[in-house]
């Protein structure tokens, strides 16, 4: 499915690459260019604040993966959330509501529905709760924003179940940070396998968002794959594919103990579904990050905590 006229900002994150591998006419915007292994062409922003740049640029649809989903440093810090993930939106939005777009998609959680009044699988007319920490309450106000400029900028906002897949970067995610570590040569421990939730594989992520641009919806969409797994299984295939020992720390946890989307939305507009199992995604994922192990060293980097 090809994309000429559609431009992605956040290459250089976390599911903005693999966007950007899996479909090489989507243009790139940041201030930060995508890894070296992705051709797509790339357009520097340096300044966030004027978005000039693009005025004469040819595309319609948007694709906007900036903010940050690091709920440990953001429930930790007054303004980060609203930093990383209110401002930046604010100011795409303001100045996309100038431009006649087709569709622009923005990013939020599933931490945002009510664990008190859910249930599963959690379908987007679920109610929510926004004030649960300074993490779900910038994603919140995310939403707020696109409500604001719901006349002008056609917005559909994914909210994202847990997604894993190959990255370079050190990230909360629990996937990631489980191969990192046992592609290190110390021991490998993880908080606690009893969480049940549902995991989404970034090549599968990519297919359903860039079939939702050419949808006419606008509003929430769940994404996940409605199926569950725990993070014990998780840790036996890891397990399986490296040969090493994962030992639970059987420590308390954040978020809901079980979570499950209901993905008949995202079914029914695009007729998508995850082509991946978690067996097949974490062979993957582990397979190509073992490659870029010797490069990355993740366990030498002064922001590991490995």
């Amino acid at each position: 499915m090809s994309q000429p006229k559609t431009i992605l900002f956040g290459g250089s994150g976390f599911l903005g690459p693999t966007i950007l591998e899996k479909y090489p006419d989507i243009v790139s915007i940041g201030r930060h260019a995508p890894p070296d292994y992705v051709g797509n062409q790339h357009i520097n922003l340096p300044d966030f604040d004027d978005l000039s740049v693009l005025d004469n640029f040819d595309f319609d649809k948007v694709i906007f993966l900036v903010g940050s989903s690091n709920h440990h440093l953001i429930n930790n810090h007054a303004t980060m959330g609203l930093d990383y993930n209110v401002y930046p939106l604010k100011k795409a939005l303001h100045y996309f509501a100038k431009r006649q777009l087709k569709k622009f998609i923005c990013f939020t959680t599933i931490l945002l529905y009510d664990a008190e009044r859910m249930t599963f699988p959690v379908g987007e007319e679920q109610p929510i709760n926004p004030y649960i920490n300074e993490y779900v309450f910038s994603k919140y106000l995310s939403e707020e924003l696109v409500r604001f400029y719901a006349e002008k900028v056609p917005t559909i906002t994914i909210r994202f179940s847990n997604i894993y897949g190959p990255t370079k970067l050190i990230r909360p995610d629990v996937v990631p940070t489980l191969i990192q570590k046992v592609l290190s040569p110390n021991p490998v421990t993880v908080w606690n396998t009893k969480p049940i939730r549902d995991f989404l594989y970034l090549e599968d992520a990519a297919e359903a968002i860039v079939r939702l641009l050419d949808t006419d919806y606008t509003g929430p969409v769940n994404l996940g794959t409605g199926v569950t797994v725990s993070i014990g299984r998780i840790a036996e295939i890891l397990e399986e594919l490296s040969g090493k020992k994962i030992t639970n720390l059987d420590q308390a946890v954040n978020g809901p103990m079980f979570f499950c989307c209901d993905i008949s939305k995202v079914t029914k507009l695009t007729d998508w579904k995850p082509a991946h199992t978690i067996e097949e995604g974490l062979k993957k994922t582990y397979e190509r990050m073992k490659g870029w192990a010797d490069e990355c060293r993740w366990w030498e980097q002064p922001s590991s905590k490995f």
